[in-house]
């Protein structure tokens, strides 16, 4: 417990380092990007390498991404029941901001600290699924709901096909399928990029970290994170008690369950000409929500 507990505090630590950078003008506004197309285009696609190189995965496991997509599905849809009388804006905007996790960025490197290999794999299989409605599937809907637009696969197919992540999963996975084997110097190369994804991945979520949303929003706001770990805990407990996997899969779900809403849900947002402030709110603080539940969950099962 002890162990988990520092572990769980270096990375608030370094998350707040972030924050505190970028208060004191050490990182600019603008240097977000930057770290973010690291983190997403760098180091993260080493951590998936690194992760898949040299194992074995059951063929079964590759249900997982369809248990993320379901995930997504079943968020949208509560959304759009409990906001009916609330309007289609309400309906949109809550579909968007409620579907999808921050797992490459968030989750992934708490799941390479704390579970090792298994828990990436299944972390990685995951969020194949969730790229699907992260990176244009909740958007799609969130248009159709709010009547300007219609449902486009393959607007879909072509976000996913510019996530250097989504590609490297897709590839690692079709690898270790069929067993073959990358070359030694490329696995070495991306363990060493690896070991620098947790650091950067906090450190970003850091400099990113900012409260736009009005004061008299605190109400949606405090709504929308109940509604959404409601809906995580059952997540959890179903996934947890019913899946036929192993332990160590079914703890990597439970802590994917509640992982912070997807990162793009804002820029999704203004695309939408949505309330980007309260989504950036609401955005960031899902993130300290997470970080609790989280560090919680890992010393209860570990």
């Amino acid at each position: 417990m002890q162990e988990i507990l520092g572990r769980a505090g270096c990375f608030i630590a370094i998350i707040v380092l972030g924050y505190v950078l970028r208060k004191i003008n050490f990182f600019k506004e603008g240097d977000f990007t930057v770290l973010s197309k690291i983190v997403l285009k760098i180091t993260l696609p080493a951590a998936i390498v690194s992760s898949f190189a040299g194992k074995e995965i059951d063929i079964a496991l590759l249900s997982l991404a369809l248990i993320s997509i379901g995930a997504g599905l079943v968020y949208m849809l509560v959304m759009y029941l409990i906001n009916i009388k609330r309007g289609k804006d309400a309906q949109a905007f809550e579909i968007l901001n409620t579907a999808g996790y921050n797992i490459g960025n968030f989750t992934l490197p708490f799941v390479q600290s704390f579970l090792g290999p298994m828990g990436v794999i299944t972390t990685s299989l995951f969020d194949v699924g969730n790229a699907c409605i992260c990176l244009g599937g909740a958007y799609s809907v969130a248009s159709i709901v709010k009547g300007g637009g219609k449902f486009s696969p393959l607007k879909i197919l072509k976000a996913l096909s510019k996530s250097v992540a989504f590609d490297c999963y897709v590839l690692m996975v079709f690898l270790t399928i069929f067993n073959l084997k990358l070359p030694a110097v490329v696995v070495s190369f991306s363990d060493i990029i690896a070991n620098g994804n947790a650091f950067m991945a906090m450190l970003m979520i850091g400099v990113g970290f900012k409260l736009s949303g009005d004061k008299s929003q605190i109400g949606s706001i405090v709504r929308i994170l109940a509604v959404r770990y409601s809906i995580a805990a059952l997540i959890a407990i179903g996934c947890y008690a019913l899946l036929p996997f192993s332990l160590e899969v079914r703890q990597a779900l439970v802590i994917l369950a509640f992982s912070p809403i997807a990162s793009a849900a804002p820029a999704f947002t203004g695309d939408m000409k949505g309330d980007v402030g309260l989504s950036s709110a609401v955005n960031s603080i899902s993130i300290v929500c997470s970080i609790v539940i989280i560090v919680a969950l890992l010393v209860f099962m570990l």
